[in-house]
């Protein structure tokens, strides 16, 4: 398993904003102010040039001419490079990305306090443990499906079934350490924001246990 890539407590994160679009790009790095470290790229060969080991989170577009996001985002994990990844994309989420290696997934337009909200939590999911990191992802992924097929839609889905079957999987193993970080209301409310396919997932985690 892959240490945990965060910044020490005090310092700045380090974000890197990837968008083809020059204007949206800088747009997302105008939002983050104090207590952001940001830099932007504009292709995926740009990008890949400029993640290295100091690189908290990429913000991640999809469609980009050259390598595209997901090229960027599968190189990535093919290194076992587990930076945080938020995809923002103008991309509909379909069943593909189910065997994405991505932490969040946003559809824009994407408002500030959207942003702000999904950077900040995917930045201390990432303090904990991967399974529970893994059960995070893999529930917002359920709830982005839910949120844009219809039942019948889901239904005759293998890929769907076997996500279902894999949050339970994960449930099962962690079900003590998911417990603990549920019976935080805050966390126990953003779970419940993510498995209703609720557009932002508000509220924070409690602090790291360990």
């Amino acid at each position: 398993m892959t240490e945990q890539k965060s910044s020490p407590p005090g310092e700045e994160s380090e974000v890197l904003v990837v968008d083809d679009e020059p204007r949206l790009a800088g747009l997302f790095a105008s939002w983050l102010t104090a207590g952001w470290s940001v830099s932007t790229a504009y292709s995926g060969d740009e990008a890949l040039e400029k993640i290295d080991e100091s690189t908290d989170i990429v913000l991640l577009d999809r469609r980009m001419p050259g390598q595209s996001g997901d090229d960027v985002l599968s190189t990535l994990r093919s290194k076992d490079d587990d930076t945080r990844v938020l995809m923002i994309t103008a991309v509909e989420p379909d069943f593909d990305i189910i065997e994405m290696g991505f932490d969040d997934y946003l559809v824009k337009p994407v408002s500030k306090d959207e942003l702000l909200t999904a950077l900040t939590d995917v930045l201390e999911r990432a303090a904990y443990e991967s399974s529970v990191q893994e059960y995070y992802a893999l529930v917002s992924k359920r709830a982005l499906l839910e949120k844009e097929k219809t039942e019948h839609e889901l239904g005759e889905s293998t890929v769907y079934q076997e996500l279902t079957d894999r949050i339970e999987e994960v449930a099962a193993e962690t079900d003590q350490a998911i417990a603990n970080f549920e019976s935080h209301t805050d966390f126990a409310a953003a779970f419940r924001d993510i498995e209703s396919g609720s557009d932002e997932v508000s509220g924070s985690l409690p602090d790291n246990p360990n």
